[in-house]
């Protein structure tokens, strides 16, 4: 059975804005998790935030981690660069040293940066220290998409009910999906040796206007296997009012299409650690449960959110600590590295 990678999304959706949108609050993102497969490196969420009231420059973030506990950081606003790709198509969105290129809708993507980031520890992180040396650092990574998109709320009709009669709709930014790829590519840091790796990878597309005020706090994981399965989800905690939340994920057999899943066991952010921390997780589907292994290789914190990029400068004061880590996962005698995100206010985390 082919796999139709399109999830029949038009192509056009893969365009970004080619030129600044008249609402003022209306965002363009693309954001890339990449992972080594041999867990010897990873970039756990490198993203751009085009906001329309700041059009002429961009929000970037940069995370290189490696298992040893290194991370080289970077949140800042850069100039933002022409949309247009060699086919005149707006496939570009860039600023700084930071670019994404979508090269054929729903089937190549590519990142590339060359610029600074700050040098820190996953262990400073944790302890909201964010301060560190400015130094070189470049990678370039080729995406092959292997999954079918993910359409939030398009699997299940009581997670469409909550984005569309409740806060989390705008918490998530409008129309956004994610899709799951096979990677190649190069990580240079600190005018250092280049490592070059094949690995894996989620790419996600998001235009809307994201409103952020009462966030509360979610957990998000994904993976792809060397067999072609893959899962994924996102899942925002219980509310202290007890109504429902948006709890959303799916099944991938490799082939085929998407199965509608809910997780009900995620590891939410109850305490800070570097790394080392079991993230296992369940997900239920109509008919079966699965039971998937994880644990924390790599990864950044930002506790405090006090970087002077000019979405942060809107968060609520009490906004959630967020995670993003590289996780290795284990189902059913397989093994592969993916992504983890999740948050959660400080008042409701520990320190190891």
């Amino acid at each position: 059975m082919s796999v139709d990678l399109t999830g029949g999304i038009d192509r056009s959706r893969e365009y970004v804005f080619s030129e600044r949108p008249e609402d003022p609050e209306m965002r363009d993102s693309v954001s890339f998790w990449v992972l080594d497969d041999r867990g010897e490196v990873g970039l756990p969420r490198i993203g751009i935030e085009a906001i329309s009231k700041n059009w002429d420059a961009h929000d970037i973030q940069v995370n290189i981690a490696f298992p040893d506990g290194r991370v080289f950081r970077l949140r800042e606003t850069a100039p933002s660069v022409p949309a247009a790709g060699v086919d005149g198509q707006p496939t570009v969105l860039g600023a700084g040293g930071l670019e994404f290129r979508c090269l054929e809708p729903f089937d190549t993507w590519t990142m590339t940066y060359d610029g600074k980031a700050v040098q820190t520890s996953s262990s400073d992180l944790v302890d909201g220290n964010t301060d560190g040396p400015l130094v070189n650092v470049s990678f370039h990574v080729e995406a092959k998409m292997a999954v079918p998109p993910w359409v939030q709320g398009a699997l299940l009709s009581e997670a469409s009910a909550q984005l569309t009669s409740s806060v989390e709709g705008g918490l998530m930014g409008g129309p956004r999906y994610e899709q799951l790829f096979r990677a190649t590519g190069r990580v240079a840091v600190d005018d250092g040796e280049e490592h070059r790796f094949t690995g894996t990878g989620l790419r996600i597309r998001r235009q809307g206007i994201r409103k952020l005020e009462g966030f509360w706090g979610h957990c998000w994981q994904s993976a792809v296997f060397p067999s072609g399965r893959a899962f994924g989800y996102i899942a925002y905690p219980p509310r202290d009012d007890g109504q429902p939340t948006f709890n959303e994920g799916y099944i991938f057999n490799g082939e085929g299409k998407l199965i509608p899943a809910r997780v009900v066991q995620a590891p939410w952010l109850t305490r800070l650690r570097p790394a080392g921390e079991d993230v296992s997780l369940v997900l239920e589907t109509a008919d079966e449960t699965f039971s998937i292994e994880g644990e924390t290789m790599f990864g950044a914190h930002d506790v405090h959110h006090n970087d002077k990029t000019y979405s942060a400068q809107g968060l609520q004061t009490n906004f959630p600590s967020v995670h993003q880590a590289g996780v290795r996962y284990r189902w059913d005698g397989e093994q592969a590295y993916g992504m983890l995100e999740r948050s959660n206010p400080l008042n409701k985390i520990s320190v190891d």
